[in-house]
């Protein structure tokens, strides 16, 4: 004989359709967002490792002053296999620059994603997060003065999954700077200057990342030996290769951290639910305890809707994790990286994070709660006495001056606190995501607004010295080069004033750090300087510096050279105002002195305007106004879906728990609601009674929580930005946060509070005469 207990089942899910539909709707929304990231993640990840080996990626480049003679070539082919890979930087009239290069087919070779490859001189494949960012699309036509061509096909370069212009760049640019691909005709025909440089790939690979530092160092030195050398990058120093795939594992940590918030909240909700669940039918259940049913058979009854309602949302969820969202959260990271075609793979990984956890987590919170209160007599739940001491409580005394309205709704408050306290846990989870998601914006756009307000100058050009200047090896040539370098680097035009410069690294987490080594640009500075003026001629950090580390006055900080064990200390003399960088600032003689550059050594100027005077070739990098905003910018670019997703997930878990808790309350004083509605109040007259008990709740709840969300989000922030990126974006609470929240949480309410007046409105009358004892 089936059990007469399933038949309720069905009865069950009619009678709870909301509450099932709501916790079904966010476990669905949850586990098919994070299913699908995860999954979209690590198959994106998988084919970002294979394409080392797919598209023949570099083991380094260099770029030198002339085109490589048959001679030089030999001496620089001997260990490795050398590839040609000139480029030409064309400015584009839209305000960006594309660099170009011949079509490649031995080394780094190139990923069609859409259209064809060009065949003519006049055609071009642009790289695809380039054309999504400017609007282009195949079929388009690119100019640049008076050069023209016709976009053909959109493509992925693998030597450039982050867009780098510069591997000394703080942050990339896919939105003014990208790469292209035109034919070998079309290359000699651009009227652009050329840029000789080379790939190449070690013949035997090193044996380990120590051995790889070691030979890069070694053919560094050769190339210097026998050519102009002018840059030179190795691929694990390669920013436009490496920062994606570091960046995937950051990713990944960040939506595990949303779905823990989530499943932290279900554990309230399914207990109070679940108790309530238990009140309401402490009748039935006591009947069947005396008609010979078990404490067990009972458990497992009322765990069944649950359960299964959590085992369709996790299937569903992987579904659309599978589908949608794999295909949503793969167009994010698209958004911000030039990827090469995904094929998408199984995630263990995710599987258990998504489905196994939060089933678990459904069937241990439920057996916890039926388990002890089930332990109650069948005499107990057919008295509706849910008690478990023989005493009961008596009601709070209220002060009789209170007009008996504000007395009533005070009291329902008090019967409710239990799950008020829930309320309140919800609200402060949500606001907690909704926080993040509208203070990280903020942030961005109100750094972008001052960082020109709290410039060093208008424009930093920081100069790059020959390496043949640096050859100890050969030290009259150095001198040589050295002397040239002065001669043609020297210029008084846009007040230029020179500077030191000397790049150092933080201590990494191996050796204690609190993030991966970073780099530190350190100023020597003049004594009168009209750009910095130092308060003293001591040591003094950037105020982006000291808020990332946490640094002040008289604290030491010590830094490191980047491929050596030699390390600096430095006592920390005072905070300069200075946003825009991680820096450290001194005098210049002072500078010099410490690491032996020599009396006039200079590595920049701060100007007025740009330094056109300067030959290109001994420019490393300019920065002004447009570069210090780029980290800025490019985050707003990459960040801006996943805001928009953190915001979504927030408005949810608030509604949800608003709705499941107000209904509980609701069905929990469906007896008092109808016998209000016996003594003459009207429905609208009632629902004021109990709804507006919860409104002042859930106001307060919001009001208590905003601080506390504000305290937490300095912590958080701190921990995500330093996680997700080098540099700094100090947190910034803009002045309509808190009644923009407000305004969201009282918009939810809102609509919960309409579905819950209906609901009060169709207590009937008679519920008044059932379970009286």
């Amino acid at each position: 004989m089936k059990n007469p207990l399933n038949k309720r089942c069905l009865r069950e899910l009619r009678s709870e359709a909301g509450k099932y539909i709501v916790i079904a709707v966010l476990l669905v929304a949850t586990i098919g967002l994070v299913s699908g990231f995860l999954v979209a993640a690590s198959s994106m990840i998988t084919a970002y490792n294979e394409g080392f080996a797919k598209y023949n990626i570099e083991d380094g480049h260099f770029r030198v002053e002339n085109e490589l003679n048959r001679a030089q070539r030999k001496v620089l082919s001997a260990d490795v296999t050398l590839y040609d890979l000139p480029y030409r930087e064309a400015a584009i009239d839209n305000g960006s620059t594309l660099r170009v290069y011949a079509d490649r087919t031995q080394v780094n070779t190139v990923c069609l994603m859409q259209g064809a490859l060009p065949a003519a001189a006049d055609e071009i494949a642009i790289d695809r997060m380039y054309a999504d960012n400017n609007g282009l699309t195949v079929g388009d036509t690119l100019s640049a003065g008076d050069e023209h061509w016709t976009v053909t096909g959109l493509v992925a370069l693998p030597d450039y999954s982050c867009l780098f212009s510069d591997n000394t760049d703080t942050m990339f640019d896919a939105i003014k700077f990208g790469v292209a691909i035109v034919t070998q005709d079309g290359f000699a025909a651009m009227r652009e200057p050329q840029v000789w440089n080379y790939a190449w790939k070690y013949n035997t690979a090193p044996a380990d990342d120590a051995a790889e530092r070691d030979a890069a160092e070694a053919y560094m030195k050769l190339v210097n030996k026998t050519a102009s050398l002018q840059d030179f990058v190795p691929v694990y120093e390669n920013q436009a290769i490496t920062f994606t795939g570091e960046d995937f594992g950051s990713d990944q940590a960040m939506i595990t951290v949303l779905l823990y918030i989530i499943i932290a909240i279900m554990p309230f909700v399914f207990a109070v639910t679940t108790a309530n669940t238990i009140a309401k039918e402490a009748g039935v259940i006591g009947t069947l305890r005396a008609s010979g049913y078990s404490r067990g058979e009972l458990v497992r009854h009322y765990m069944t809707m649950p359960v299964l309602i959590t085992l369709i949302s996790a299937a569903v969820g992987n579904v659309i994790g599978y589908t949608v969202a794999k295909d949503f959260c793969a167009g994010i990271y698209y958004g911000s990286y030039s990827l090469p075609t995904y094929v998408t793979r199984w995630n263990a990984d995710a599987f258990w994070k998504t489905t196994l956890v939060p089933v678990a987590l459904m069937i241990f919170i439920n057996w916890i709660v039926l388990s002890r209160t089930l332990k109650l007599s069948p005499l107990q739940f057919l008295r509706r006495d849910l008690s478990r001491h023989s005493k009961r409580k008596h009601a709070l005394p209220l002060p009789k001056a209170l007009p008996f309205f504000t007395r009533f709704r005070l009291r329902v408050i008090l019967q409710n606190l239990g799950s008020y306290a829930v309320l309140f846990v919800g609200v402060l989870f949500a606001n907690l995501l909704l926080s993040f998601g509208l203070m990280l914006p903020d942030a961005l756009n109100h750094y972008s607004e001052t960082v020109a307000d709290n410039m060093l100058a208008n424009t930093q050009t920081m100069l790059q010295i020959p390496y043949s200047a640096m050859d100890e090896d050969r030290k009259l040539n150095a001198l040589v080069s050295m002397m040239l370098f002065r001669m043609e680097t020297e210029t008084e035009k846009n007040n230029a004033e020179k500077f030191s410069a000397y790049s150092l690294q933080t201590l990494g987490r191996e050796e204690g750090g609190i993030t991966d080594p970073e780099s530190i640009l350190l100023y020597g500075v003049e004594p009168d300087s009209r750009y910095v003026a130092l308060p003293g001629d001591g040591v003094y950090i950037s105020a982006a510096y000291a808020d990332k580390y946490e640094l002040g006055a008289g604290d030491t900080i010590t830094l490191k050279e980047k491929y050596e064990d030699t390390t600096y200390s430095f006592t920390v003399d005072g905070v300069y105002d200075y946003a825009g960088a991680l820096a450290v600032f001194m005098p210049r003689e002072k500078l010099n002195d410490v690491f032996d550059l020599g009396s006039g050594y200079y590595g920049g100027y701060f100007s007025d305007a740009p330094l056109t005077e300067i030959d290109e070739k001994y420019i490393g990098s300019v920065i002004d106004l447009d570069a210090l905003t780029k980290v800025s910018r490019q985050l707003m670019v990459s960040m801006g879906s996943s805001m928009g997703i953190v915001n979504v997930f927030a408005v949810m878990i608030f509604v949800v728990v608003v709705y499941l808790l107000s209904k509980m309350i609701i069905e929990k004083n469906a007896q008092s609601i109808s016998m209000a509605k016996i003594l003459g109040y009207s429905g609208p007259e009632v629902a004021r009674l109990y709804l507006l008990s919860t409104t002042v709740v859930v106001v307060l709840c919001l009001a208590v929580s905003l601080p506390i969300e504000v305290l937490l989000m300095r912590y958080l922030f701190r921990a995500i930005i330093v996680e997700s990126m080098t540099g700094w974006i100090a947190l910034w609470v803009s002045p309509t946060l808190y009644p923009r929240m407000m305004a969201i949480g009282l918009g939810c309410y809102a609509a919960v509070a309409l579905l819950e007046y209906r609901r009060i409105c169709r207590v009937p009358m008679d519920e008044a005469l059932k379970n009286v004892e």
